[in-house]
């Protein structure tokens, strides 16, 4: 295993606190969450736009790697008839490239189907629902979980969904519902497919000038009370590393995808063949405030291979310009190498300014360097072992265990991707941007403590 470890130059001034007023509290002039609603076409089909990815070592199996992704954002409690079911007619897709190629070399993909057993009635439930089998859940769905490789497609398991928390009433035991979904797979791994809290924080007042102009519309989590529905997936880490072997090969890079088949994302009616990938996720806020309106859902639509096409966004982002002409931040200097080696090619001493081996697939030492592709994706080193007192501000809290080497719910990715916007990896970083944040510091709901590790859909309705 390659020992982790990262220069003090690199961590500059993150020691400070992420606390007080004024400049201390300005968060990114972002789009919507971390992929919520963030193109304009994916936004006229909930169903399909996945919302945010998760990848790390699981905290209580650290052999394996537990993955999250979300679909169907601002999910309002009690929103019936109909309520909230995954998209069929889609494929739901996790990606994993563990050779630096940008290409998926393992794709998990799920497949859902739904049933009504009586068509005949407006009812989610006919009454109070004790089990997935009850014959008063009315709606029902189930999926099928295929692992594509480029030798086959092997069928991994035959899920149940968990319906969508329609209330008390109709279902006294929530939890023990969500527990029927976990569905083991061969080798030790699980599935789960079902309702979730959105287990994202952060505050969207920004588009009310920058939080009112003068920063005082903060600290509000804009997501408490929400739901969405959730895919999550816990396997050996051997299922993932290139060749099977972790100690040689224990970085990989991981991105979520929908694709369905119809030719247009606006027309749920018009199914043509094959498979059109129409929403896509790596790392968090790239298609919100790195990407151009103009060009977000042409990224929805394109393979990490081809990424190289959207390199400007990342080497001379708009932000910190932004940033400086509102408040007078000096933005970092273009081109912005520490941005590329954070979001395109992983942190290691050989691609950039951070000088420090942390996730890039160039540490795999079976991976070839002419593979290499820099490209988007949520990068994870699994060699990295969990914190036992995880800091929500990840690597530049000193917790290599956290985001940016993977993701795990409890990152605070909004204050920390500001903070690297605006330059905490380079030296000389001014002392303000280790303050800089947006007072939202951790989700609303405690997470379980096993896997799926999501909190329970909110029953209350958030207005």
């Amino acid at each position: 295993m390659r020992k982790i470890g990262l220069k003090k130059a690199a961590l500059g001034v993150v020691a400070l606190a992420v606390a007080g007023s004024g400049l201390a509290t300005l968060a990114p002039s972002a789009g919507v969450a971390s992929s919520h609603r963030e193109a304009p076409l994916i936004a006229g089909t909930p169903k399909l736009d996945n919302t945010d990815l998760y990848a790390f070592v699981s905290p209580d199996k650290p052999d394996s790697v537990t993955m999250l992704a979300n679909w169907t954002p601002f999910e309002e409690p009690n929103g019936g008839p109909n309520f909230y079911p995954f998209a069929v007619d889609a494929a739901h897709d996790i990606n994993i490239d563990n050779n630096g190629d940008a290409r998926p070399d393992i794709t998990y993909r799920w497949q859902f189907t739904s049933r009504y057993k009586n068509p005949n009635t407006f009812l989610y439930n006919t009454g109070p629902v004790t089990s997935l089998t009850d014959p008063d859940l009315n709606f029902t769905q189930t999926y099928t979980l295929t692992r594509i490789t480029r030798t086959g497609v092997k069928v991994l398991a035959q899920g149940k969904v968990a319906p969508s928390f329609t209330g008390k009433a109709s279902m006294p035991n929530y939890g023990a519902l969500a527990q029927q979904a976990v569905t083991p797979l061969p080798g030790g791994g699980k599935s789960f497919a079902g309702q979730a809290d959105d287990p994202f924080f952060l505050d969207l007042r920004v588009f009310d000038l920058l939080y009112g102009g003068n920063l005082t519309e903060l600290g509000h989590d804009t997501l408490a009370g929400y739901n969405v529905n959730t895919i999550a997936l816990q396997v050996p880490k051997s299922d993932l590393a290139l060749r099977g072997n972790v100690s040689r090969n224990p970085v990989v890079g991981i991105w979520t995808t929908t694709s369905r088949e119809s030719v247009d994302v606006h027309h749920a009616e018009h199914f043509g063949h094959g498979l059109q990938q129409v929403s896509r996720l790596g790392m968090p806020l790239v298609n919100e405030v790195v990407i151009p309106v103009g060009r977000k859902n042409e990224f929805n639509a394109t393979r990490p291979a081809d990424d190289a096409k959207f390199l400007p966004y990342v080497s001379s982002p708009e932000v910190p310009k932004l940033v400086k002409a509102i408040y007078g931040i000096p933005a970092p200097a273009a081109p912005r190498k520490d941005l590329i080696e954070v979001f395109l090619t992983g942190v290691c001493k050989a691609c950039g300014p951070v000088q420090a081996d942390l996730n890039s697939q160039l540490l795999n030492k079976d991976v070839v360097k002419s593979w290499f592709k820099p490209s988007e994706q949520l990068r994870l080193n699994m060699g990295v072992a969990p914190a036992a007192q995880p800091n929500r501000m990840g690597v530049l809290g000193g917790d290599l265990a956290g985001f940016p080497n993977g993701r795990r719910l409890g990152d605070d990715v909004i204050d920390i991707t500001l903070q690297a916007a605006e330059g905490i990896l380079l030296p000389g970083a001014p002392a303000v941007v280790g303050t800089l944040g947006d007072k939202v510091n951790a989700n609303d709901h405690a997470f379980q403590g096993g896997f799926p590790y999501v909190s329970l859909p909110n029953m209350d309705s958030v207005n």
